[in-house]
Formats: C-alpha cells, structure tokens, sequence
C-alpha cells in the first residue's frame, strides 16, 4: 500500500470532523461550563488595569464560535470590516449566544469537506495579510486553541472571584472526579 492508498483510505473511511476536531464538543461544553460561571452584576470587574474586564472576556468568548463560523463559510476576513459584536447584558444572553453560535459552529464541521479544510483562509487586516494557513490550521489555532486561551484567562477571574472552576481536561480544585 503506498502514502496515496493510505491517504485515499483515510478520507474515505474518516472525516474532517471526526479526524481533525473530535474534541470539538469537548472543548465547547466546557467553555459553556466555565461561561455558566460568570456571575452577574460584576461585569467592570478586572484583575489588573491592563486586563479587560470580566464582561468583555466573557463575551469575547462566547463570540468565538462565531469567529469560527467565518472560517467556515468564508475565505477570508477582514478584521477592518467585521460587524458590531452584540454585547449580551447578562451571563443568560451570553449563554443563549453562544448556544446559538455553537450549535451553527458542530453543524459546519460535521459538513466539511476535505477540499474545504485543505483550502486556504486568510485574516486580513485592511490590505496586510495578518495570517494565511490552510482553514484548518487556522480553525485549530484561531478558533479552538483560541477558546482554550480565553477561557484559562476567565478561569483566573473567576478564582480572584471566589467562583468554583470547573474541571478542564480533568478535574480542578474544586471539582474533582466523581
């Protein structure tokens, strides 16, 4: 069997979600976890005067599927021209945002195609090229990876907060495994 057969084998019998991104729901339903967290009526909340505040991260966060999608449904984007991002009032708007988000975010992935995610995608900024990979590179690294990053950052928040952390990728101080 050469590398041809074996590659032709792989996309036969396996998907780009199921190969590339099966921790995808993994990763998902642990941000909504730690988003669950966020708690209401201390939105200027910031641990340091050059962090953002916890209302901004958080909502940040739950747009990120959102960001995702675009890697999926265009082949580039320009930072210059995005839309206004909605500004959820309360972790309930958050939670329904991102719910939303990411149920559009499962259902791409489970469509893609291997052309799709071998095809280039391109972060713009104005006229400058910011990043240019194959879509997914860039959907592992600007939007999952990217997540991950985020949520770490809430996670510190929320422990300067008093707020119990869920578990990651294993158990945390607070909840170990059952």
């Amino acid at each position: 069997m050469t590398a041809t057969d074996t590659s032709r084998e792989i996309e036969t019998s396996e998907t780009p979600a199921t190969l590339l991104f099966a921790d995808l729901d993994n990763e998902l339903k642990v941000t909504r976890r730690m988003l669950e967290r966020v708690p209401d009526g201390r939105d200027d909340y910031l641990p340091h005067e050059k962090s953002m505040t916890i209302a901004s991260l958080a909502n940040h966060l739950a747009q990120l599927a959102g960001c995702a999608i675009a890697m999926l449904t265009t082949d580039e984007f320009d930072v210059g021209n995005r839309p206004s991002a909605p500004k959820p009032a309360n972790a309930q708007e958050r939670l329904k945002l991102f719910d939303q988000l990411s149920g559009q975010l499962r259902q791409l992935v489970q469509e893609m195609s291997w052309d799709q995610v071998r095809g280039k995608w391109t972060l713009k900024f104005g006229d400058r090229i910011a990043a240019q990979a194959p879509r997914s590179v860039m959907l592992r690294s600007a939007g999952i990876t990217h997540m991950a990053h985020h949520r770490a950052q809430l996670g510190v928040y929320l422990r300067l907060l008093g707020v119990p952390i869920p578990g990651s990728y294993g158990p945390s101080a607070d909840e170990p495994f059952a």
